[in-house]
């Protein structure tokens, strides 16, 4: 009996704890980490939500860049970090529904390590060329792969990431032979294809756009099912020659398993306000995004479906992480 209401003694504390955590939430800096590097997609997103938090929660809110393994290594991070809201993970397809497909040995469960916030947006990847590529098509960048298999190179923000995907979906669709070559953020990745260190890229919208409306790329076709707004004049790769073709990132907002639920339902309602914002939509949508704002659930929901997506096509491509 004295066992049951000490029992029952540490609930009551505990639950007023968790309330009065809620209620005074935030009160110091809260870290946002972004596992990708610096000048990609990721961080471009992870510093526009990072910036309207701050506003909004009145507590300073600061993006940690943590890049590797295709997001592998802030994700972890994430995962082991206390569960009392002042660390956010900016959660994306790679780290939460393509890694857990290629890799045995991930320090963490993408399901059971974390709790879902929101769903901010989507992006399609952009299939470019450095512009000494005789190719202005889908099907010249085809026909050139297949006169000349393991000669083309294409870059991507890491192995499992979206580019990554991307590019082997390609392969495998396209019946071709490109090499893939990973680099260390979506940055690096734009970097060698303008650079002409590979030949071509399957790039985050966000990183490739602006150099392939200044020329310094070729805009060869869009992932997506349908055309990007911020590039109308770009096709599918499926209505350009490759049927059926669809692949690009998603981001959300996740916080660590265990981060007490009226702390998740505060920043979820935060979130959906920034998101419905007029000018942060505007701001996506010239940059190529799509605004897919949802509750915790949705998001929930949306990572069981995306994880068993990717399986299937990771299986059926062939796929490996080495």
């Amino acid at each position: 009996m004295k066992l049951k209401r000490l029992m029952f003694a540490i609930g009551i504390a505990f639950a007023f704890a968790t309330a009065s955590m809620a209620q005074t939430y935030p009160n110091r800096l809260i870290r946002f980490i972004a596992p990708f590097a610096p000048g990609g997609g990721a961080d471009t997103v992870s510093r526009m939500l990072a910036q309207k938090l701050t506003e909004n929660l009145g507590q300073q809110v600061v993006v940690d860049n943590r890049p590797g393994a295709g997001g592998a290594v802030g994700t972890a991070l994430a995962a082991k970090s206390p569960p009392d809201g002042y660390t956010l993970l900016l959660a994306t397809s790679a780290a939460l529904s393509v890694n857990p497909n290629l890799r045995r040995d991930l320090p963490y469960d993408p399901l059971r390590d974390f709790a879902p916030i929101s769903l901010v947006a989507s992006f399609p990847n952009v299939l470019a060329v450095h512009p000494s590529l005789p190719v202005r098509s889908v099907r010249e960048v085809i026909g050139l792969a297949k006169a000349h298999p393991e000669k083309l190179t294409f870059s991507s923000s890491g192995i499992g990431g979206s580019g990554h995907l991307a590019g082997e979906m390609f392969n495998v669709m396209a019946g071709v032979k490109m090499v893939h070559v990973p680099y260390r953020g979506t940055a690096p990745a734009a970097l060698a294809v303008l650079s002409g260190e590979v030949t071509l890229s399957f790039g985050n919208i966000l990183a490739l756009l602006p150099h392939v409306k200044g020329g310094r790329l070729r805009g060869i076709a869009v992932t997506s099912a349908k055309r990007s707004p911020a590039a109308p004049d770009l096709p599918t790769v499926s209505e350009a020659g490759v049927s059926g073709f669809e692949a690009g990132p998603w981001h959300g907002v996740v916080a660590p398993a265990g981060t007490p639920k009226e702390i998740i339902t505060r920043l979820s309602g935060e979130l959906a306000k920034i998101m419905n914002n007029p000018d942060v939509r505007k701001q996506l949508s010239a940059e190529g995004g799509e605004v897919v704002d949802s509750s915790p659930e949705q998001l929930a929901e949306h990572m069981k479906v995306e994880l068993k997506r990717w399986a299937k096509i990771i299986k059926e491509a062939n796929i490996r992480a080495d």
